[in-house]
């Protein structure tokens, strides 16, 4: 459970500082004029899709699969109750990416088309 909680709190710290080197990066990008239609680059995607539904769509996946194993390790008995809650939360947050991987890959090619 400890292992856990580090790995928490190195995640969110980890997120904070990129996401607040990104937004200062860009910052500094869109002030330069000369810089100005290039900038278009940094800020698309390679597959073309928006940013905001499928992403939305991969964070619900995973945090339905946390919760479903939360929900299914509860069910267990409480001297096993700990280490099968983890093993469930890894195994349905990697199938819901795994999912959102499918789904993706069907409007990158439906975006292509």
């Amino acid at each position: 459970m400890i292992v856990l909680n580090v790995l928490i709190i190195f995640s969110a710290v980890t997120f904070v500082i990129k996401t607040l080197s990104d937004n200062a990066l860009r910052k500094r990008a869109l002030e330069k004029p000369e810089l100005n239609e290039h900038i278009k680059y940094l800020f698309s995607r390679a597959d073309g899709l928006e940013r905001a539904p499928l992403t939305s769509v991969k964070w619900g996946l995973v945090l339905i699969g946390l919760g479903a194993a939360v929900f299914v390790g509860r069910l267990f008995p409480y001297d096993i109750y700990e280490s099968v809650t983890v093993g469930l939360m890894m195994l349905f947050a990697g199938l819901g990416f795994v999912i959102y991987y499918f789904l993706a890959s069907r409007a990158i090619k439906e975006k292509q088309d």
